[in-house]
């Protein structure tokens, strides 16, 4: 049998200078110095940024990004951004996606990971020499349009002065300048599922030169029921590529998916998986209300801050949305949501970011994706439909190293919530209110709610509600997801599953592949299997694939 290290790597003598850099790995079990000549070991650098990784021969993680070995202009546009050095994610993706293997990596969001991704994607790109015209080389999968054109807008920053093109696919905007940009010829497309599958359809676009996947946040796209457009998009991808996965949790349908679009992967995961934690550099304030009393105590939050400081207020309606940013237009507050047309949603998050209206009212649609780094405060209004929705919102703050302020308005509708809050909490160092305990005390989180069952909605989130998704409607909001308990691709999975959001039809799915000269199958069967009618016990990947070899 061929080892791994003989089956994946490509050869690395057509990186610019990276043969000295990766050549020497050790495995994840090694205790080889970190990548780049640091004097902290491998080993040391993963436990001081709580870095896991499971797989074979696991290159160590870089320490700086000249001992990457990375193009010189490249490295010129990182330093004029102002990094310093790796993020976590960064730091121990990279060396793994230079040896053309496939990775599952599990990080919160706000950890780097478009980069971790995107440099890969830039080097595989300048080797194999494509003709852009003839189709992309790289493809990115995104769940909502703001996150596709944020990503858009770190390949072409990063990626401009080595010449790299991207274009973004999106729902909501016109198909015309969209593929007269497909035309001119990119090599990299960032899609949203549906926008894709629609462009597909119509036969407009070719995808046999796609050699490197991205599925950027991965539960959130299963989250929207994005898993059979997905599929249906992988069958227009040659089978033989390179696959990376980002996600923030790891539940069931995850990997179950994951098991069938990357083969032998290497695992890399950012902090502890196996429970919700918050960012700890956000000081969060949890408030328990009466509902009547929540306006008013908003707007003593918005005059106590400082005056053109970036806020988000998340609300539970589209038509509380409106309601509050009409209220507090004292404070130039502007209003986000599904109902939303594109035009709209890009002219109030060009306002936002440029400080002109300081005040976001949103509902989850900006939840997560928005990559903004100097918001100041986030005010949960309404709390969300669970905890995990509560930890992507206020982690729209506290971002690349900054300090941030969360508010919290909890009332009795919320008690069922109380316990698991309370973890979260603690599990951040952060006060917990007496309240709150004795909610929680009276019964309230015992557990949490079972998966929201999907009903019909219209445009853009259809129906409203409590939430903004209609749960099959276009470009909704969040419904209620569970939490993964498992820990590691090779151990067996016990994560919860997730309830379904609206599938924005401009909001589908879509696969890549990598030609490293390696052999990969990947039987139809696999790729077309119905999504959640499996209801036997969830196998880790080692048993599946055994399982599958003896049918």
């Amino acid at each position: 049998m061929i080892g791994m290290e003989e089956e994946v790597k490509p050869n690395l003598s057509q990186y610019q200078g990276l043969t000295s850099s990766v050549s020497g790995v050790s495995s994840a079990r090694g205790h080889g110095s970190v990548t780049g000549g640091s004097n902290l070991s491998g080993d040391a650098y993963r436990r001081q940024h709580e870095i896991t990784v499971t797989g074979d021969e696991v290159p160590q993680p870089f320490s700086s990004f000249e001992s990457t070995g990375f193009p010189s202009e490249l490295l010129r546009e990182v330093h004029n951004a102002g990094f310093s050095a790796p993020t976590p994610i960064q730091a121990q993706s990279w060396p793994i996606a230079l040896q053309g293997r496939d990775i599952v990596a599990i990080a919160k969001t706000g950890s780097g990971k478009t980069l971790g991704y995107l440099v890969p994607g830039f080097m595989h790109i300048k080797r194999c020499r494509n003709d852009s015209q003839m189709g992309p080389t790289v493809l990115v999968l995104s769940p909502t349009r703001e996150l596709a054109t944020q990503i858009q807008d770190e390949a072409q920053k990063f990626g401009g002065s080595s010449r790299i093109t991207c274009t973004c696919l999106y729902g909501g905007a016109p198909k015309g300048p969209q593929l007269r940009e497909i035309e001119r010829g990119v090599d990299i497309v960032v899609a949203t599922p549906g926008r894709l599958n629609d462009i597909l359809e119509m036969r407009r676009v070719s995808l046999q030169q796609v050699s490197y996947l991205v599925l950027d946040e991965a539960d959130r796209m299963l989250d929207m029921g994005f898993e059979p457009q997905i599929r249906k998009i992988v069958k227009e991808v040659p089978t033989r590529r390179q696959t990376l996965m980002y996600t923030a949790t790891w539940p069931r349908e995850v990997r179950k998916i994951a098991a069938d679009l990357l083969v032998n992967p290497v695992q890399v995961n950012i902090g502890n998986i196996d429970e919700l934690v918050a960012n700890k550099s956000i000081t969060q304030n949890v408030e328990v209300l009466a509902p009547m009393v929540k306006h008013r105590r908003l707007e003593q939050i918005l005059r106590s801050q400082e005056p053109g400081s970036k806020i988000i207020v998340f609300c539970s309606t589209k038509k509380m949305c409106d309601q509050l940013a009409r209220n507090l237009s004292q404070f130039g507050a502007a209003s986000i949501h599904g109902d939303k047309s594109q035009a709209d949603r890009d002219y109030v998050l060009g306002q936002f970011r440029s400080g002109r209206s300081p005040v976001l009212v949103a509902t989850d649609v900006a939840a997560r994706g928005l990559d903004i780094k100097d918001i100041r405060v986030v005010i949960n209004y309404d709390f969300p439909t669970g905890v995990e929705d509560y930890v992507h919102r206020i982690g729209r703050t506290g971002r690349a190293g900054a300090t941030g302020l969360a508010f919290t308005f909890f009332g009795d509708q919320d008690s069922k919530h109380a316990s698991d809050l309370i973890k979260v909490l603690e599990g951040a160092n952060q006060q917990v209110p007496a309240e709150l305990r004795e909610m929680a005390s009276r019964g309230g989180g015992m557990g949490r709610p079972r998966r929201w069952a999907p009903s019909s909605g219209g445009y853009d989130g259809g129906r409203g509600g409590r939430t903004d998704s209609g749960y099959g409607g276009r470009d909704g909001g969040r419904g209620g997801r569970g939490i993964s308990t498992s820990s590691s691709w090779h151990e067996k999975s016990g994560g919860r599953g997730y309830g379904h959001e609206s599938s924005d039809r401009n909001d589908r799915g879509f696969h890549d592949s990598y030609d490293t000269g390696r052999s990969r199958s990947r039987s139809p069967d696999r790729l077309n299997s119905a999504p959640g009618r499996d209801h036997s016990p969830v196998l880790s990947f080692h048993e599946l694939m055994m399982k599958r070899n003896q049918q």
